[in-house]
């Protein structure tokens, strides 16, 4: 008879969004194998993607050991033997497979319970996301399952944050030089620490060719560092490049204006490059909370949904994070958040000339954000609570 393994989670994640779930998924498991010696277990139906982020993925091995954790292919039927461990994070509401559930169900009707069987739901700066954190469901098999909701208030799960990230944070930021370093390992030449530096991780938009028109006649040249892939969709038509097949490390300029192809990137790398711009426009859940523990002014483009709900997402985050903030910073900062969300092309360059002006608030503020929104214990460590308490 097959007993729960103690000291075992696992973890199972379903790529939808290429790398925004997955990425999720391994910095979960990493901090909770390396800061709590938990042995972590993730499953994944789409290595490729995962490659993306950690370059040594074997695409070909059904399971692997990466970074203390152990990574198996998810397939149906399971080509690795699931073993029921004392936690089950199932990510984003994915199925989980048939045979695991029915382990799961053998192991309650033999009496040994089960393990404590969590949904591991999306971040929201809703309010309501407060009420549904940590409710039970009964499920018609008699099993029992958690929501498990991230959130920026102490009633929620709290955000994903490594102990150790804002020391690591700071101490690259402390030397202007590591990002120059760093953009010249990116095959960005010529440039100077003066120069405004903008990550763009998007969807695509007009607001960004609109912007270009307007960053294009700066003063201080303006550099947008874009990784591969559909952000570099918004800026075809302003290069002109109908039909261009992007590569990494290409440079086109139209004025001041000058934009710069990298190569997609791992986690690390990634955090680094957040660290070291002026500015960082980000998509996706990853990529948006990491460019708040960046220390520095955002734009978060959320991907549309229907009846525009996603504004709704976006003003309950504007919300939490203006609390405290000038209320002239905060309002050119939720302008250009709405109209960049809302594609307002017009609206987008009246905007960013009055986020300069409020530049110097919201670089102050964006320092102090983290701190306030970690509130004392990190989505891991609530986790880890959660699980003794219950």
């Amino acid at each position: 008879m097959v007993q729960i393994k103690s000291n075992h989670w696992d973890i199972f994640c379903s790529v939808v969004d290429n790398y925004g779930d997955i990425g999720v998924c391994w910095r979960l498991a990493k901090q909770l194998a390396n800061e709590y010696q938990i042995e972590v277990v993730l499953w994944v139906d789409d290595l490729a993607s995962f490659n993306t982020i950690q370059p040594e993925v074997d695409l070909a091995a059904t399971t692997q050991q990466l970074k203390g954790i152990t990574v198996n292919l998810w397939r149906e039927p399971l080509p690795v033997t699931y073993i029921p461990g004392q936690v089950l994070i199932e990510a984003f509401a994915c199925q989980l497979p048939a045979e695991v559930i029915q382990q799961l169900v053998d192991l309650k009707q033999c009496g040994q319970g089960q393990p404590c069987w969590l949904n591991l739901e999306y971040l929201s700066a809703e309010a309501w996301v407060d009420d549904c954190h940590a409710l039970p469901s009964l499920q018609a098999n008699g099993l029992n399952k958690s929501f498990y909701f991230p959130g920026f208030s102490r009633k929620t799960g709290g955000l994903l944050c490594e102990a150790d990230l804002f020391t690591q944070r700071d101490v690259w930021q402390a030397d202007s030089g590591n990002r120059l370093a760093l953009f010249a390992k990116l095959g960005i030449e010529h440039c100077l620490d003066s120069d405004r530096f903008i990550s763009v991780f998007s969807y695509e938009t007009a607001a960004l060719q609109a912007l270009c028109d307007y960053w294009q006649h700066s003063a201080t040249p303006i550099r947008l560092l874009v990784p591969l892939g559909r952000s570099l969709n918004s800026f075809v038509k302003f290069f002109n490049l109908d039909n261009h097949q992007f590569c990494a490390g290409e440079h086109w300029q139209k004025g001041n204006l000058h934009l710069h192809v990298l190569p997609l990137t791992d986690q690390i790398g990634f955090d680094r490059l957040l660290w070291s711009c002026d500015v960082n426009i980000v998509r996706g859940e990853d990529s948006f909370l990491r460019a708040q523990w960046a220390a520095k002014p955002f734009i978060w483009h959320i991907y549309p949904q229907d009846e525009d709900y996603h504004l709704v997402k976006l003003d309950a985050l504007m919300q939490r994070y203006c609390a405290n903030l000038d209320p002239t910073a905060a309002q050119a900062w939720q302008q250009l958040s709405l109209n960049f969300n809302r594609d307002q092309q017009k609206a987008s360059v009246e905007s960013w000339q009055h986020y300069v002006d409020a530049e110097e608030k919201l670089n102050k503020h964006a320092k102090i954000w983290p701190i306030s929104a970690i509130d004392d214990e990190d989505l891991a460590t609530r986790l880890v609570h959660f699980v003794k308490n219950s």
